[in-house]
């Protein structure tokens, strides 16, 4: 029986959505001045908080890349508030499986 990783198989444990919340909200708040991760609600959108279309691919493409998942931009392009974007990586991250 291996332990690698922290499993009793050797998988890497599933990604749950509340770490896919907190990973997007951290995100945020480094390309979002002045955001409070506490107070971030996730049922509105990034330009309510002031982010411009340049931040939000930012904050999507580092999510992205620390998730290690790929969303097609049509997917994307879709969204219209940080639930829908959590959701989307969620399923993505549950499909691609450890």
């Amino acid at each position: 029986m291996s332990m690698a990783r922290g499993t009793p198989t050797g998988e890497e444990p599933a990604i749950s959505r509340a770490y896919i919340v907190s990973v997007v909200k951290r995100h945020i708040a480094a390309v979002v001045e002045d955001v409070d991760v506490e107070a971030l609600d996730t049922s509105r959108s990034m330009k309510d908080y002031g982010a411009n279309s340049l931040d939000i691919v930012e904050v999507v493409s580092h999510t992205m890349r620390e998730l290690r998942v790929k969303v097609p931009r049509t997917e994307l392009s879709k969204l219209t508030n940080i639930d829908d974007l959590v959701d989307l990586l969620y399923e993505v991250a549950r499909d691609k499986g450890p």
